[in-house]
């Protein structure tokens, strides 16, 4: 018999099983998420022999040394998925490709050009010991570190101070690195489980001796110039972003539903090699970035954001850790039931997002959206929703011709508080956008929808929005750090970079018009071919699975536990035995910890 401490393993609040109402695709879409989130749930280490066993399995290593401590501070935090780190393997497999003693070289000297836009922060004896070229993220993180710093080895760490992303190495140099890092996969029946003492390399608190001659890195600048001139050279030859001969069309069969347009691959519809040559002038970042100093070559530089095309090693945004009232959400604080919100979409910031000059601000992504829900810039214009058959109810057809305006002015609430980031002033935007007043989270979570997009990258509001109770919609294309444990459709609503589907996600959560029993009976309104019933059961749904969500696998102890397995793994990285080091164990002597009563394991 084997027993498992309840905390360890509690279950989502669930609202009983979901069942489409109709035939939506976002109704349909929902019921997939669920089936994907459940097989998620479903395949999740119990023990620690599981752990272990499926580390090996899925890596075709030992995990690294300290592995028996890391597994017991993240279930002591009560963590939820003890396998869910897929984000830190990916992201650090190439590495071990470069000599240990080249990455050690480069973490400990990039900081040294201040111009480049690193920071370096020192671990020596367990504690951080010092900061190279201060800024308030780095700062920040070290308040992190500090909460781990017992249980690493002596490193460097290489930070990027700048809001963009820097790694882009190209496709065939990284598949090199790739099937590099396949050969040396090994599972040796005995390894050293303790890193290495005593290692070159790293920084010199005092006089650089002969063997300190710093590697290149390779920065150099592409202030405001096309991101994917350089970031297609990080795709496969036959992506969309390098290959002529793939249409589109075609690019957008991957991701996005030819009804209504949303997004059925949420992954894709952020991929630069899928999408990328369809939003380049669409996305301020992509258009004319404002601090992008790229590398070619594979250096180990921490960041909080890249698109899919980067190496960078991600960790927690330090927005998501620092204690500031705009990005955290207050329990104790003004937020509605579900019921007593607005129907409405709700969105406020300021023009960041690239260099913005007179005849190119259409190209910026929060532009976009301000616009294309200005009722007074779409009052002649159409746009497409779905619209229920009349003569099938439950299933839906693409409406071309829908007349947004009136629609946009009841249900969104969408606008700049501030401009900036202009050469050389914003005065272009003077009689283009009413600036509104700014709104606080609590004025926020008064209507249902609260959409998140892009600044300069990413958006340091997510995790509030999730944790609130109205429902997240999200656009971009960065990845972070919790991607793999947010599922879209299920704790938040995807949405396209061009905004295209926008009106397909608001008439589905709000409803539109009436229905042909009701037309027929004389009732009419501005857009006679639309009806599209409310789906508000589903949208308390996934607000209330995005929120419940949010608290097991976004939670500060959640941000802990992942930079502490991420410094473990990258201490391996740059270890010159980390071939021969690691946990060898089959994880049988935590069978008592783990509530394991009898010799034989649980089968998983």
């Amino acid at each position: 018999m084997t027993r498992f401490p309840r905390l360890w393993h509690s279950e989502e609040i669930r609202e009983g099983p979901y069942k489409p109402r109709d035939g939506h695709p976002i109704s349909l879409l929902m019921a997939e998420a669920n089936k994907r989130w459940q097989a998620y749930d479903d395949s999740r280490s119990m023990t620690f022999r599981q752990t272990v066993t499926k580390y090996r399995r899925k890596y075709g290593r030992h995990p690294p040394p300290g592995f028996t401590e890391w597994y017991q501070f993240a279930r002591k935090k009560h963590v939820y998925n003890i396998d869910d780190f897929e984000q830190i393997m990916d992201d650090l497999r190439p590495f071990w490709a470069i000599e240990p003693r080249v990455i050690r070289n480069l973490a400990a000297n990039m900081w040294r050009d201040d111009k480049q836009g690193v920071a370096g922060i020192h671990i020596r004896d367990h504690k951080v010991v010092k900061e190279s070229n201060h800024s308030w993220r780095s700062e920040t993180l070290i308040t992190l570190i500090k909460k781990i710093a017992d249980f690493l080895p002596d490193m460097d760490i290489a930070m990027n101070r700048l809001d963009q992303p820097r790694v882009v190495v190209p496709w065939e140099d990284m598949q090199a690195h790739l099937a590099k890092e396949l050969e040396t996969r090994r599972i040796p029946p005995e390894a050293l489980d303790e890193f290495t003492q005593g290692m070159t390399g790293l920084l010199n608190f005092t006089a650089k001796g002969d063997d300190d001659l710093e590697e290149d890195p390779g920065w150099y600048p592409a202030h405001g110039k096309q991101y994917l001139d350089t970031a297609k050279l990080a795709c496969p030859p036959e992506s969309h972003a390098r290959n002529a001969d793939r249409s589109p069309r075609d690019a957008e069969a991957t991701y996005k539903n030819r009804d209504g347009g949303v997004i059925t691959n949420f992954n894709l519809s952020t991929d630069l090699c899928t999408v990328g040559p369809e939003i380049q002038d669409l996305h301020g970042f992509l258009y004319a970035g404002s601090s992008v100093i790229p590398t070619k070559r594979l250096v180990p530089i921490f960041g909080e954001c890249k698109v899919n095309v980067n190496s960078d090693i991600l960790f927690p945004a330090n927005m998501y850790w620092k204690h500031d009232e705009r990005y955290d959400y207050d329990e104790r604080g003004d937020d509605l039931r579900w019921e007593e919100k607005k129907d409405s979409m709700i969105w406020r910031g300021i023009t960041s997002g690239g260099t913005q000059l007179k005849d190119n601000w259409q190209k910026m992504h929060r532009q976009r959206l301000v616009s294309i829900v200005n009722s007074t810039e779409m009052q002649d214009k159409t746009v497409r929703i779905l619209t229920e058959r009349p003569e099938q109810p439950g299933e839906y057809e693409n409406l071309r011709k829908f007349r947004p305006a009136e629609f946009a002015l009841n249900h969104t609430d969408i606008g700049f508080t501030e401009t900036m980031s202009c050469i050389p002033d914003c005065s272009f935007y003077d009689n283009v956008f009413t600036l509104k007043s700014k709104a606080r989270f609590p004025e926020q979570f008064k209507q249902k929808l609260l959409v998140d997009v892009d600044g300069h990258s990413f958006s340091g509001r997510w995790h509030a929005l999730l944790e609130s109770k109205s429902l997240g919609v999200k656009a971009t294309i960065f990845r972070e750090w919790h991607d793999s444990r947010l599922f879209a459709w299920r704790h938040f609503v995807p949405m396209d970079n061009r905004y295209d589907d926008i009106y397909t996600i608001l008439t589905y959560f709000f409803g539109f018009g009436v229905s042909s029993d009701q037309r027929l009976a004389g009732v009419s309104n501005a857009n006679d071919d639309a009806y599209v019933p409310k789906h508000d059961a589903e949208g308390r749904r996934l607000a209330n699975q995005g929120r419940e969500w949010a608290k097991k696998v976004l939670r500060r102890d959640d941000i802990e536990i992942y930079m502490y397995r991420l410094l473990l793994e990258y201490a391996r990285i740059i270890d010159d035995n980390r071939d021969r080091i690691g946990y060898a164990g089959d994880g049988s002597e935590l069978d008592k910890y783990d509530g394991v009563t009898d010799a034989e394991e649980i089968p998983h």
